[in-house]
């Protein structure tokens, strides 16, 4: 039985699919734990745009705990824009309730009280996409446990359908070799 060229690069590509989507999984958590813990970065904004969690309920109703934020790294920030910024090792997601030259004010939409003004330079860039809940899963992703059960998953992924094959072609040539035992025995 001859197998068909698409069905085998199908498969083909899959494999690279999983095996790209898992290296880009371990290669973000690499690159976010170094610029985490040799800089301090907690949002690395390679390409000018960076990936967070919300943490808190703080932006209720329009962000919520455990929403993905896509931020864009600018400076060209004005009134009533979400924005995120570093206050030591943890980010802060508000808006912004009053803006100077130099300051802005930020409020959390839940909060009665506005924060302590900051910096405009301080500010790492506003939020231009949300994905609500989809976060939870992101910070899994980051745990160790998370990384190793990508590489688990991705190699199940790819070893199993790869073992059947390995069988049906095992199958097969046992077959042939049968086919090949009674055509001799045929001849004699």
């Amino acid at each position: 039985m001859k197998k068909s060229k698409g069905a085998s690069k199908g498969k083909g590509v899959f494999r690279t699919a999983i095996l790209v989507l898992c290296g880009l999984v371990v290669g973000f958590n690499i690159y976010t734990a170094n610029a985490n813990n040799l800089v301090g970065e907690q949002l690395p904004m390679p390409f000018g745009y960076g990936a967070a969690v919300v943490l808190s309920g703080s932006m209720e109703p329009e962000l919520s705990t455990g929403d993905l934020i896509i931020v864009k790294e600018t400076a060209d920030v004005k009134l009533k824009d979400i924005v995120v910024f570093q206050d030591g090792r943890s980010l802060v997601v508000h808006r912004i309730v009053s803006i100077s030259e130099d300051d802005v004010v930020t409020k959390g939409d839940a909060n009665n009280v506005a924060d302590q003004p900051i910096e405009l330079a301080d500010v790492k860039g506003k939020v231009v996409f949300s994905v609500p809940a989809i976060g939870t899963l992101v910070n899994l992703f980051k745990t160790p446990i998370g990384v190793l059960l990508t590489i688990i998953i991705a190699v199940a992924l790819i070893e199993i359908p790869r073992r059947r094959e390995m069988a049906k072609d095992e199958e097969e040539r046992k077959k042939i070799i049968e086919e090949i035992k009674r055509l001799k025995e045929e001849q004699f």
